[in-house]
């Protein structure tokens, strides 16, 4: 199995199979596959004519695997940024479509390159982040990390509905933080008071 197909897989286990949250602007959702995007794809498994929820309760993890690679790692381009980056921007592409790469341009920027933040993954896109991981081939992944964090906890601001996603009920880090922290060194993660203290505007 290639590496790319390697993350696929890490990523399906770790959207887990079908739920179908009323919060989640997601809607119905198996192995991280939305109903939107099998709309979108035309996946009526069922053949029933229409695609729906029981459309996406059939979806395979193979079927999702390839719709992965296609249509979130291939297509978009995520297999021209630098290798060490791929992993983090495919995963959050999944989980967020292209604020994925706008997450990136908007890092890059902050590290002095001019990019439209249009989440394309252009050759300005492209050369910026080869310059950028050149340049702090130690520090980028983490800094990309850390800004997904940042990214889920802007949101749960904005959207209350999200929170539990990124705080649990006993007030630990929820999947959202977990998730963007498995791609960041310990060191940087956050510890319970300070993500207590993060969250703590809540409620």
């Amino acid at each position: 199995m290639d590496r790319i197909t390697s993350i696929a897989d890490e990523i399906i286990s770790r959207e887990g199979g079908f739920v179908d949250d009323p919060d989640d602007p997601g809607g119905a959702t198996n192995h991280g596959v939305t109903i939107h995007t099998m709309k979108r794809l035309g996946l009526d498994l069922n053949r029933d004519g229409r695609v729906d929820a029981r459309d996406v309760r059939k979806l395979s993890r193979s079927q999702a695997r390839k719709i992965f690679l296609k249509d979130y790692f291939h297509h978009p381009r995520l297999d021209a940024l630098p290798e060490a980056l791929q992993a983090s921007v495919f995963d959050m592409y999944v989980n967020a479509g292209t604020n994925s790469v706008r997450i990136l341009q908007r890092l890059l920027n902050d590290m002095g390159h001019a990019l439209e933040v249009d989440g394309v993954i252009g050759p300005k896109t492209i050369l910026a982040a080869e310059t950028a991981y050149a340049t702090a081939p130690n520090h980028l992944v983490d800094a990309y990390g850390i800004a997904r964090r940042n990214y889920y906890y802007a949101l749960a601001d904005r959207r209350p509905a999200s929170r539990k996603y990124a705080r649990r009920r006993d007030g630990g880090k929820g999947g959202w933080i977990r998730r963007a922290e498995e791609f960041i060194s310990a060191r940087y993660h956050l510890t319970h008071a300070e993500h207590a203290a993060r969250v703590a505007s809540w409620g």
